[in-house]
């Protein structure tokens, strides 16, 4: 159990925990000095008795200055249990309340009460603080909790001697956290060692870590490995979730860590700047936020400024609860469900806290009915519903990378209900709403058959261009899964580069056939400016009709392609001027029609033509006066290349 200090300073909670422990927290020669604590001090003693947990019984000390209450929040940040601090001559004082607030808004509701410098009060005083401290605490989630009248400076104090027992009392009954659930450290503090280099010490959130293991600094991604390993002060093979470990690590400096960071499993943090979370104000915070008012934000052990942009109101006073993006100055990291502490512009109140939803948020349409449906069915996900709130709520489905990180769990460990319905692609697996998943399959044959109808004389669609009619957002590998089922299940023909329903095909009879031997050649001798269809007509001695519907059923089997009414082009030369494109895009940028002009050979009408062919079957796409490659485009894969 990890026991964090909490109260006014001065009130004695450094004389407490040495009182305690034996051991004195305050290590730097200024706190010393000045008889106050400036940093975080830590000390550890063996649980008396049998336990259910670990062995060990952690404190965390934190200062009490206000000008300290970042360092109070990182430090309060990963306790089980709160030893607050109170003087009996001076009674609940300013930081008592704002720790207090802070504690609740953490969300720590195990705790005890020190009521020092008891020998210096009477009876009566005793009586009245302890009815001040019952009354702060009543409408937080330490309301009831025991408190102690000692002298800390007495070793017999027999108040001390009560609060012992009951520390180890908490201790041999507190249940050992879960280690289900990725591993994550939140660095409270960064050191080198001699003869061993780089060791950053913290509390870890969540799963486990053992010697060996490859974990990653966030939010700088670097990836390094834990050389050397103390839990609870003890070296140890592995360290768990609650437990105060020591990492000693390799492949990384001193400098490139700090309080703030994380150590974790790669896959669960992504950094970000935009962090969408449930924030709830102190009703006597006397704080209204509106759109981009700054504040202080403590996460973990991070602390930066923000600028909030609210996100189901116009404004949120004191003592109201509202859906918040926190907009940050550099990336920070989190996992839905971590708790934070906000802070006015000044860094001089606690004005709130809450609750993280959405680590990675969006900054297009942050505020629009569907985002807001997803963050509710965030919050019926930390309240223990499950996933299924959420593919109810996402058409495009969820990427199974992204429910790891939003469950802080490994993968074989997230319940899919039975109204999942999971695909696995080259770029790993998805899970839909079974419902959703039929509506996109439904949307695509639907599509299909409306392009048939709109465009009969084309031989199909390509894939790209089928997916920004049926659902642009789509992800580009859960698309080409749906196709790939589809045309498994014969309900879609792919021909070529073109997807088309399967009685979308016209075949040539006999006499069509022998003319189209007649065609090709002639089309083909053309190379990039064949016959008009007039011309073959001529050429030929068929009626020009019947050219122009022999053609046209060609075009259908992907035997020749339509560039503009009455222009037919054989595949092959299509697939070249396609290739001198990819060519020119990949080695100039953007292409514009003078340079392709000069690549084929051809006047610029003819060559805007073949531009716009290019556009219309979704090989390109027009950008002002240019044309760039479409990454999703069939023609693309078959050119063997890949858009910048």
């Amino acid at each position: 159990m990890i026991v964090g200090t909490a109260g006014h300073i001065d009130h004695g909670k450094t004389t407490l925990v040495r009182a305690l422990t034996g051991v004195d927290t305050d290590r730097l020669e200024e706190e010393k000095a000045r008889g106050i604590s400036i940093e975080l001090g830590y000390a550890y003693i063996g649980v008396d008795g049998p336990t259910d947990g670990d062995p060990v019984l952690g404190f965390v000390d934190v200062p009490g200055h206000e000008r300290l209450v970042h360092t109070m929040v990182a430090g309060a940040g990963g306790i089980d249990f709160a030893l607050l601090v109170v003087a009996a001559d001076d009674g609940v004082m300013p930081q008592t309340r704002e720790h207090v607030a802070i504690l609740d808004l953490l969300g720590v509701a195990r705790g005890a009460v020190a009521l020092s410098k008891a020998d210096r009060v009477d009876a009566a005083r005793l009586r009245g603080v302890e009815a001040q401290i019952a009354a702060l605490l009543a409408p937080t989630g330490l309301r009831g909790a025991p408190i102690f009248p000692l002298d800390a400076t007495a070793a017999a104090d027999p108040g001390l001697a009560a609060l012992r027992s009951h520390l180890h009392a908490a201790a041999a009954t507190a249940a050992r956290r879960s280690e289900a659930g990725l591993f994550r450290l939140a660095v409270d503090r960064v050191f080198t060692l001699t003869g061993h280099g780089t060791v950053v010490t913290g509390t870890v959130r969540s799963g486990r870590v053992q010697v060996g293991d490859t974990v990653r600094s966030m939010p700088k991604g670097l990836d390094v490995r834990v050389r050397g390993l103390h839990a609870q002060n003890r070296e140890a093979p592995s360290g768990r979730a609650g437990q105060r470990c020591a990492l000693n690590l390799a492949g990384i400096e001193k400098s490139a860590l700090e309080r703030g960071d994380w150590l974790a499993d790669a896959r669960l943090l992504q950094p970000s700047r935009r962090i969408d979370v449930r924030l709830r104000l102190l009703r006597d915070g006397a704080a209204t936020l509106r759109n981009w008012t700054p504040l202080h934000v403590h996460v973990g052990t991070a602390h930066q400024v923000a600028h909030t942009v609210l996100l189901d109101g116009e404004r949120l006073s004191a003592g109201e609860s509202g859906l918040v993006q926190l907009v940050f100055e550099r990336p920070m990291c989190a996992v839905a469900g971590d708790r934070l502490v906000v802070r006015d512009a000044q860094a001089m109140r606690t004005i709130g806290g809450g609750v993280v939803l959405d680590a990675c948020a969006p900054e297009r349409r942050r505020r629009s009915a569907p985002r807001l449906a997803w963050l509710a069915a965030v919050e019926r996900l930390l309240d223990g519903e499950g996933i299924a709130p959420l593919l109810e709520q996402a058409p495009h489905g969820v990427a199974l990378r992204d429910l790891v990180r939003l469950c802080a769990a490994e993968p074989e460990r997230i319940a899919l209900p039975e109204t999942a319905h999971r695909i696995d692609t080259a770029d790993g697996a998805h899970v839909f709403h079974i419902a959703r998943w039929q509506a996109l399959r439904e949307g695509t044959l639907a599509a299909l058959h409306a392009f048939h109808e709109r465009q009969p004389d084309e031989p199909g669609i390509d894939g790209g261009r089928l997916r920004r009619l049926v659902e642009p957002a789509l992800a580009d590998a859960a698309w080409r899964r749906l196709l790939d089922d589809l045309v498994a299940e014969r309900a879609v023909r792919r021909t070529g580069p073109w997807l088309h329903l399967p009685e979308h095909r016209v075949d040539l009879d006999e006499d069509e056939r022998r003319l189209m031997r007649q065609l090709h050649p002639l089309i083909e001798a053309g190379r990039f400016d064949p016959p008009w269809v007039r011309d073959l007509a001529r050429q030929t001695g068929a009626a020009e009709d019947r050219v122009r519907t022999t053609l046209r059923k060609a075009v259908t089997g992907g035997e020749v392609h339509q560039v503009v009414r009455d222009l037919f082009y054989t595949g092959e030369r299509v697939d070249e001027l396609a290739a001198i494109l990819r060519d020119l895009v990949l080695r100039h940028g953007p292409l514009e029609a003078a340079r392709y002009r000069d690549a084929i050979g051809l006047g610029r009408k003819r060559t805007v033509q073949i531009l716009e062919f290019f556009d219309r079957v979704g090989y390109t796409r027009r950008v002002r006066d240019a044309h760039v490659l479409r990454a999703d485009s069939s023609w693309l894969e078959r050119n063997g290349a890949t858009p910048h």
